[in-house]
């Protein structure tokens, strides 16, 4: 009894220091928004590169892209609402100094979706943390637009990407685009982040791309090589199907601390992966749907419900179930149809993903970037 009395007492010791310690502004929710914290808000564009207080629309009639539209009404009126980002060159978005947060990200790009390269660094890494081409970042990886409502990411009309992802730093972030085009593009952009306490456990945000084009031994794999202690929440990918028929009988499979022939988390098909059933069929037809968790949002239609050339976007995102790891972690999906005689057929699908992690640093190395050819999308 006296046991259970002790750690009654510690329990309510430990729920009363958690109540009074400050907010940090971080893990915002409904059920805390009503409490203060001396968390900096602070939020980066092309109207206020640095993110300084006081700093924002103060660039002149000779500094701004827009100067010929605020010509009548000079600083302060929209001077410089976007920068152009020309072929072959990196631009950087954001550099942040300090502890802190981004909480949310808007831009709207211009040009080919894959031929634009998000990349983001932690504190002081010099290879990235996230590398992966601006569509698919936001769950657009065929270059067209797709409305997207889920808690993650949204796209909304016209071409606005928004990802709510948060990702703490404590030392330094920089995020960066480069322009892989032949031809200039134009971005409008926000990041809004929080500068504040970072929590010790507090894992680094990862995400990374991966094409095959045409899937080899109808099995593609979305991860491997992560190594380290983290959590894996999210999987997009811009499945294209080459051949007739139903398309994703395949099964995800999770291979995590030590596993090797058999994975620990096996799926059961495709669209049950996605939260879907039954080949997201509704009387006859693909049947979109975005949802906070999970959709498959996207169908490009080229001839009817089971011809070939069809094209898919799908996102899962593990936010109410996390897949958590302690030393490695591997993903593959079979990529799995039918032929004749209700058989199994291994196809040679066009697929491409991006998955998204929590981990502690440093990081694995990522597999070198594809290039412009292998990533464009025909």
């Amino acid at each position: 009894m006296k046991t259970l009395l002790l750690l009654s007492f510690c329990a309510c010791l430990a729920l009363l220091s958690a109540a009074q310690q400050p907010f940090n502004g971080l893990d915002m929710n409904m059920g805390n928004l009503h409490r203060l914290s001396d968390a900096k808000t602070r939020s980066i564009s092309p109207e206020n590169f640095t993110g300084e207080p006081g700093k924002g629309g103060m660039a002149t009639l000779e500094q701004g892209n827009a100067r010929n539209a605020a010509r009548d009404l000079g600083q302060g009126w929209k001077v410089n609402p976007y920068v152009h980002i020309e072929p072959g060159q990196t631009f950087t978005l954001a550099e942040i100094n300090g502890s802190g947060a981004i909480q949310h990200i808007w831009m709207t790009p211009t040009g080919n979706w894959r031929y634009s390269i998000l990349r983001f660094y932690w504190d002081d890494e010099t290879t990235p943390s996230v590398e992966v081409p601006v569509g698919d970042f936001f769950g657009m990886g065929w270059g067209e637009y797709a409305q997207l409502s889920s808690l993650a990411v949204t796209v909304n009309p016209g071409s606005a990407f928004n990802c709510y992802w948060t990702m703490p730093f404590r030392k330094k972030c920089k995020i960066t685009m480069e322009n892989i085009n032949t031809e200039r593009m134009t971005l409008y952009y926000q990041v809004d982040y929080t500068l504040t306490q970072v929590p010790e456990d507090a894992a680094y945000f990862h995400a990374q791309f991966r094409r095959n084009n045409p899937v080899k031994d109808a099995e593609f794999t979305l991860a491997d090589g992560i190594k380290g202690k983290g959590h894996y929440v999210g999987t997009y990918m811009a499945w294209g199907v080459n051949n007739n028929g139903w398309w994703g009988e395949g099964e995800i499979k999770f291979f995590m601390d030590g596993d090797n022939k058999f994975p620990t988390i096996c799926g059961t098909g495709t669209e049950d992966y996605f939260c879907g059933s039954y080949n997201f069929d509704n009387k006859g037809k693909y049947q979109e749907f975005t949802t906070p968790y999970a959709g498959l949002h996207q169908v490009i239609r080229p001839d009817g419900l089971y011809k070939s050339q069809q094209r898919f976007g799908l996102y899962r995102w593990h936010i109410m179930d996390p897949v958590r790891f302690d030393k490695d972690l591997k993903i593959t999906i079979q990529d799995l149809g039918w032929r004749s005689g209700g058989r199994y057929l291994p196809q040679q699908s066009d697929i491409s993903s991006v998955v998204f992690w929590y981990q502690r640093e440093p990081h694995a190395p990522f597999p070198k970037l594809q290039p412009k050819d292998q990533l464009e999308v025909n």
